[in-house]
């Protein structure tokens, strides 16, 4: 694979994904541009509804200054004349004919009271209170709704003015008190949004008056400070009932009061009508034109590829005769396409013919080698046989036995690579069955009978890795006959287990009474350590008296295993080796 074709985001990535991509590509100028005249008119659209809402918050707030701002007039008129004997009486006059007006006190240059229309609270701090110390450092008119004490019995607002001499030296203060349900705000103008409600506030977020409570929030002091004490203020928040609703502030006179106007969310959510339909109509084009590219790659492209994927699918399983007749029937270059994996599937069942034919011929003839290298096998042992029977002396006939044994166990070897499903790898289970039964009933001594107890568990292996396995299993169960068995038989014991990475085979005789178990140092030891290497494992004995000796073999079962397909050359080797 080149560095071009190396699999990547974009590489995996469908027909349709690209076009697509193209196509947003190709229309994302007129998009941006749409998203951009749409957000400036958005913000300008925003911008209107806000003042609006302002305007309306301050037109509230003015509705409510002029009532309190006729009450500071009226005091200011009053004032000239409010000393004297005729004080109380005037004043009382004056909140008979003026509704809303608990009391009118006039104050002298201490805090108190000069006269009344009603009966005042003592407050020996009130030259002291904040708003007092205001008039008397110059300031014309205030506006508390916290004067210090209770003027009335109900929720009011002090609105008061300086009174001054000629020479305008500070000579004391006159206080009218406002009932806060003569400044109940109406509801807003038309201007404002539907549904609007107008409240009144002082500078804690003390609620002093309102149209309906539930629709303003809890916490408004927050907003109250900083610009919010002089200048309108515009924020979205919940109310007291749960709702999303916009909040605009207004201060009334000084930072002491302040209009609240209440709106519901909505009434900038329309902001968005127009935006949203100047880009409506951009974004309509953007969708018909990726569904009618969706659409025809699906249909045009996708469909076609997807089904010729199908007829390579059934190809990759070795059915080359289906015919991918459907492509005949869409474009041009789908129709190639389908003509070109047709002969291609032609050619290929053509060559799958002939070479499973060639397969089959070379697998007849490596399992007929293999028979006849078998046959010579047992041709060399029967001829040793007889050769071993001529022989008079004890150990040339021993040695020839065991050379003769050996023989027996190769010829085994091709004997289950030609009998077996696979001329590649043998079950090893089986052949140990096959080879220790062989060794056992072939020449037991005197007479003596051998009992064996197997206990193998399943393992593929390949001849390479079997041959040295069984010639080990040779060495051993011979060296058991000879020095644990004897004549008199007994038991020979073969394990052979698979635990994890490793495998084990050991070979147990049940010995001899009165006799020590003995490890021979001559050529089936050297063998059998030689085999071990060859397999990559270790070579261990144990000499139990009385019970007889354990040969021990423990070597990696995936090096047993092999890989799962070999090769016919290195099958050739393995036989080529064995042999």
């Amino acid at each position: 694979m080149t560095s071009q074709e190396s699999p990547g985001r974009w590489w995996s990535t469908t027909i349709r994904v690209r076009l697509g991509i193209a196509l947003t590509l190709a229309l994302a100028p007129v998009l941006l541009l749409s998203v951009a005249q749409s957000a400036i008119n958005y913000r300008l659209e925003m911008r209107d509804r806000k003042a609006e809402l302002v305007s309306a918050a301050e037109r509230s707030a003015a509705s409510v200054r002029a009532r309190i701002l006729s009450g500071a007039i009226l005091l200011q008129t009053i004032a000239p004349g409010s000393m004297g004997l005729d004080c109380a009486q005037r004043l009382a006059e004056v909140r008979e004919r003026i509704p809303g007006y608990e009391n009118l006190i006039r104050f002298d240059q201490i805090g108190r009271v000069a006269c009344a229309a009603a009966s005042a609270p003592p407050d020996p701090s009130r030259r002291y209170r904040p708003w007092f110390r205001e008039l008397a450092h110059g300031r014309d008119m205030t506006i508390t709704a916290s004067p210090g004490v209770r003027y009335a019995d109900q929720p009011t607002l002090l609105a008061s003015v300086r009174a001054q001499d000629a020479r305008g030296h500070f000579e004391g203060v006159f206080t009218a008190v406002l009932s806060l349900a003569s400044l109940q705000p109406e509801r807003p103008d038309r201007s404002a949004p539907p549904q609007s409600d107008v409240a009144v506030v002082d500078a804690r977020g003390v609620y002093l008056a309102s149209t309906d409570f539930a629709a303003f929030p809890l916490d408004t002091q927050s907003h109250l400070v900083g610009a919010g004490r002089t200048a309108p203020q515009l924020w979205t928040g919940r109310s007291r009932s749960g709702a999303l609703r916009i909040f605009t502030s207004s201060p009334l006179v000084g930072e002491d009061v302040y209009v609240l106007l209440s709106a519901p969310y909505t009434v900038l959510s329309w902001a968005w009508v127009n935006p949203v339909s100047a880009l409506l109509l951009p974004l309509l084009a953007f969708a018909l034109a990726l569904t009618a590219v969706w659409g025809v790659a699906d249909r045009g492209v996708v469909r076609w590829i997807a089904y010729l994927r199908r007829i390579a699918a059934i190809y990759a399983r070795g059915r080359y005769s289906v015919h991918p007749v459907k492509a005949m029937s869409g474009p041009p270059e789908i129709r190639d396409l389908a003509r070109t994996m047709d002969a291609m599937a032609g050619v290929i069942a053509t060559r799958d013919h002939a070479l499973k034919e060639s397969l089959a011929e070379k697998d007849g003839l490596m399992r007929e080698i293999h028979h006849r290298v078998k046959n010579n096998l047992q041709v060399i042992s029967s001829l040793l046989n007889m050769q071993q029977r001529a022989l008079a002396d004890p150990a040339a006939r021993a040695a020839m036995s065991d050379t003769r044994q050996r023989i027996t166990a190769l010829a085994l070897i091709y004997r289950a690579l030609y009998q077996g499903p696979d001329l590649r790898r043998v079950d090893l289970r089986e052949f140990l069955e096959d080879l220790i039964a062989t060794l056992v009933t072939t020449e037991t001594g005197g007479g003596g009978q051998i009992e064996t107890h197997l206990s193998i568990d399943p393992l593929i292996i390949d001849p390479d890795r079997l041959a040295p396995l069984a010639l080990f299993a040779v060495e051993a169960i011979t060296n058991a006959k000879k020095h644990g068995l004897g004549d008199a038989g007994g038991v020979l014991t073969v394990d052979f287990h698979v635990r994890g990475q490793d495998a084990e085979l050991s070979i147990t005789d049940s010995g001899r009474f009165g006799v020590e178990p003995v490890v021979g140092e001559g050529v089936g030891r050297t063998l059998m350590t030689a085999f071990a290497r060859q397999l990559g494992g270790t070579l261990s004995f144990r000499a139990r008296p009385g019970e007889g000796l354990t040969a021990r073999l423990a070597f990696p079962a995936a090096t047993a295993i092999g890989e799962p397909m070999i090769s016919p050359e290195s099958a050739s080797g393995s036989e080529a080796s064995a042999a």
